[in-house]
């Protein structure tokens, strides 16, 4: 009998989380560098065919939200009220992420990932692939035409808005500044004509 849907999806998530609990477990015990990949498997009790066909790679179980953080980040710019602006939708989102990255159990995971090349480049990677996706949703949300520099640029600042400001004191009050920032490179945005294709 085939298992419905929606049951195999919950099992799958729960077998994600386990393998993401353990490796985060292990790393912050031992250190990163110290644990591998079965280790990982045995603490989580699955497969290592099992681990891969869920986390592309070590430093992948470092940032199993990664993909939450990205649709997050599209659903605000996809997910607006028809006449909500752009910008203020972005900071509120950037806020609640900046919110939970800068609590006081994050720390040592912040401190894992500042210590190691390795999670800092896959880190780096990570984001700008996040500006893409949240460059191609800008572009393809409502109002007149960007350009594509445009759209990648005003991702790129919300993404870094993001990055400076969990290193701040103040990370919230930090969000707030760049936003302001970000607002009005909108604006001039918006309001320079196009220029892009040769007349």
């Amino acid at each position: 009998m085939t298992e419905p849907i929606g049951r195999r999806e919950r099992k799958k998530a729960a077998t994600r989380q386990k393998i993401a609990d353990a490796a985060l477990r292990l790393f912050l015990e031992r250190g990163y560098d110290a644990v591998g990949i079965r280790d990982v498997a045995a603490e989580a009790d699955v497969a290592v065919t099992t681990l891969f066909s869920h986390f592309a790679s070590k430093e992948a179980l470092i940032f199993e939200q990664d993909q939450d953080f990205e649709h997050r980040l599209v659903r605000a710019v996809e997910g607006r009220a028809p006449h909500e602006p752009l910008v203020p939708a972005l900071r509120h989102e950037v806020r609640a992420l900046v919110r939970h990255c800068t609590g006081d159990d994050a720390a040592p995971v912040r401190q894992m990932i500042d210590e190691s090349p390795a999670l800092r480049r896959y880190e780096d990677s990570m984001m700008l692939r996040h500006t893409d996706s949240l460059a191609t949703a800008i572009a393809a949300a409502p109002g007149p035409p960007l350009t594509p520099t445009t759209c990648r640029t005003i991702a790129r600042f919300v993404i870094d808005s993001y990055a400076l400001a969990r290193e701040e004191p103040e990370p919230l009050a930090a969000v707030d500044e760049i936003f302001r920032m970000i607002e009005a490179a909108w604006d001039a945005a918006q309001r320079v004509p196009d220029t892009a294709t040769p007349a």
